[in-house]
């Protein structure tokens, strides 16, 4: 029976990874500036949730403390600043290499282990930042480094993983005590608001979009986001963080192939094998992480 359990967890974290990895190929189609689209998508996600939350509530009582909420929120305000840059920088730079770029998180997670936990990091995490490091050169192009300009715009992605780091370190706390639903509608929620107010600052219009944009945001919220995260969250309540964490990195292998078949973006072969020092990098991080947290 166990068996049968395990193999339906990782069929629905294969669904949700495979739903999340359509996420750029979404902001792409917008066409759209990325902080709109990322207003739109967490304002759907939200209400999606709110309506799941709605139903559960008949059902039974749910109590979330006031200082979890504000740590919900502050998590949410990362993840908005996370998925808006991630959105900024494919609208730059196509799907593939933002996306590549944005799964480096758990080195910066491990980075803010060291600044705000003090945990002391072994040589393998090192050697995973090198490794990874080396490949985000060779992804985005040494050449590039000579160009501000275009160098910014390839490190978008990069951006993005920063500010997850700091969603998924906050989030944590959160979720300590959080029921997934309650957390994700908090988080998207602030996420929106966040979003919404950085576009507003920078004067980008919510209106005046082509009706099949306002259908990419809504299909993008309600189904990539609410769904694809639903389903990574009820895996990880089945299947331990070692087995999923490594899994999620086949996301930007997934959006890679998307991206080459539905936007004809290709890739050089040292971009190809940038992208996959990349993902050895960070999957040598996570695994030494996870490592230290079971023998912890």
């Amino acid at each position: 029976m166990k068996i049968h359990k395990n193999l339906d967890s990782f069929f629905i974290l294969s669904i949700g990874l495979f739903v999340l990895a359509w996420g750029a190929l979404f902001i792409h189609w917008a066409n759209a500036p990325g902080l709109i689209i990322t207003f739109y998508r967490n304002s759907v996600a939200s209400l999606v949730l709110l309506i799941f939350l709605f139903g559960m509530s008949k059902k039974k009582k749910i109590h979330i403390s006031v200082n979890r909420i504000r740590v919900a929120i502050l998590a949410g305000m990362f993840y908005g600043v996370d998925v808006g840059l991630h959105a900024i920088g494919v609208n730059l730079s196509g799907a593939t290499v933002p996306t590549v770029l944005a799964n480096t998180a758990p080195i910066w997670v491990g980075l803010g282990a060291i600044l705000f936990f003090n945990e002391s990091l072994s040589i393998y995490f090192w050697s995973g930042l090198v490794v990874a490091m080396l490949g985000v050169l060779m992804l985005v192009g040494v050449d590039q480094l000579s160009n501000i300009v275009d160098s910014v715009d390839s490190f978008y992605g990069l951006m993005a993983a920063v500010f997850y780091a700091g969603f998924f370190l906050v989030g944590q706390k959160a979720r300590e005590s959080m029921d997934p639903f309650c957390f994700l509608f908090v988080a998207f929620a602030s996420a929106s608001i966040t979003t919404g107010l950085i576009a507003m600052i920078l004067g980008q219009p919510f209106t005046g979009y082509s009706m099949l944009t306002y259908i990419i945001c809504f299909v993008y919220g309600a189904v990539i986001q609410v769904g694809g995260w639903l389903c990574v969250t009820q895996s990880l309540g089945k299947l331990p963080a070692s087995t999923v964490s490594p899994i999620l990195l086949l996301q930007a292998v997934i959006t890679g192939v998307l991206a080459h078949l539905f936007l004809d973006e290709y890739l050089n072969t040292t971009q190809y094998m940038g992208g996959a020092m990349v993902l050895l990098g960070v999957f040598i991080v996570q695994r030494h992480r996870t490592n230290r947290q079971i023998d912890d």
